[in-house]
């Protein structure tokens, strides 16, 4: 059974991260797409040509019975109301990241969603990074013993290009610290504190560039995550340390690399990772010797996001993105800006 599916926005992030996966996977459909203004036609016509109707009335797409499932990509400011009007006209959404801009957007939009018998849900894609999969794989296979230390970076040097006055919503926390935090709220679950350095370490009015957050989880396990725009030299993406060793992965995910140089999914070798930045394990196993080995890093794919889509609408499997986890993503995102920087702020129990 094919899905059809309409979006709503078709900008870099349609186009980078989400429809090259749809078009190499014949259970999704694209039928409809929503743009405010005229739309590019040199970008449009491939889709054209196949059928999918491009329009600036949303109501081509919100009063259409055959669209199943809607996918937002716009700005994070208009999520919230965009996603409500999908859910009220009952189809599942796809909300691209940060969800939402509050917990109580959050809890209003997942508890209409169940109301209605229809799939909400943020599109954490970078779960499925090559990186973050490689170190899941080794914290999953237990042979660093109890974790007692991660971090988690996005780094670049690009000065001068975060210098404006904005929301929350438009800065770096909001844009990239909910992809770091993501994935540490699916490995570890809820942190019980979290300490927050947040700010723009160029220009003092303008919105952030820089994040460095602790996430506490008990007093054995500390998850750094932390974003800059100032440094020139590459750290690892990923710091883990546990009772029985550590294991170091430098180098991005290469999904981005190659949609960027033109190769699209499907292509032999998309998204490989080069031997040269295999993440590396140094740890002693139960006999107390030390081995030191190179762990290949499992291949990146963003369309598992949507595969995790078809089955939970299809076959009734369990969301990929649990709404307490994308509840908690939120809270985690909102609470670093409750208090001026550096601030700590105590999770409380998580209520249904």
């Amino acid at each position: 059974m094919s899905l059809k599916i309409a979006f709503i926005g078709f900008g870099k992030s349609a186009n980078r991260y989400h429809l090259p996966y749809l078009n190499i996977r014949p259970d999704f459909e694209v039928a409809k797409v929503y743009t405010r203004k005229p739309v590019d036609l040199t970008l449009a016509k491939p889709y054209q040509d196949k059928g999918t109707v491009f329009t600036t009335d949303l109501d081509d797409i919100l009063d259409d019975p055959q669209v199943d499932l809607v996918t937002i990509c716009t700005p994070a400011s208009t999520h919230y109301e965009l996603a409500k009007s999908v859910i009220l006209a009952n189809k599942s959404v796809i909300v691209e990241k940060p969800f939402v801009d509050s917990v109580e957007h959050a809890r209003e939009l997942l508890e209409l969603g169940r109301q209605k018998g229809i799939l909400v849900t943020p599109y954490q894609n970078r779960r499925f990074d090559g990186d973050y999969l490689a170190v899941k794989q080794v914290i999953e296979q237990g042979f660093l013993g109890d974790i007692l230390e991660v971090e988690s970076h996005i780094d670049y040097y690009r000065p001068g290009t975060v210098v404006k006055p904005g929301i929350k919503e438009q800065g770096t926390f909001y844009g990239l610290g909910i992809h770091l935090m993501d994935r540490m709220v699916a490995l570890f679950g809820r942190p019980d504190t979290v300490a927050y350095d947040i700010r723009n370490n160029e220009v003092a009015d303008a919105v952030d560039n820089y994040f460095d957050v602790d996430l506490h989880y008990g007093t054995r396990n500390k998850v750094k995550v932390k974003a800059e725009f100032n440094v020139a030299t590459d750290y690892p993406r990923f710091i883990v340390h546990g009772t029985n060793g550590s294991f170091i992965k430098y180098g991005a995910d290469q999904q981005e690399n190659d949609l960027k140089a033109g190769i699209m999914p499907g292509t032999p070798g998309f998204g490989e990772d080069s031997p040269m930045y295999y993440g590396v394990a140094n740890y002693h196993n139960s006999n107390g010797d030390w081995i030191k080995k190179q762990i290949k890093t499992p291949l990146g794919d963003y369309g598992l996001f949507y595969d995790s889509v078809y089955q939970t609408l299809i076959h009734d499997q369990p969301k990929l993105v649990t709404d307490e986890q994308a509840i908690t993503d939120i809270e985690l995102l909102e609470a670093g800006f409750i208090a001026p920087w550096p601030s700590v702020y105590k999770m409380p129990k998580f209520e249904k």
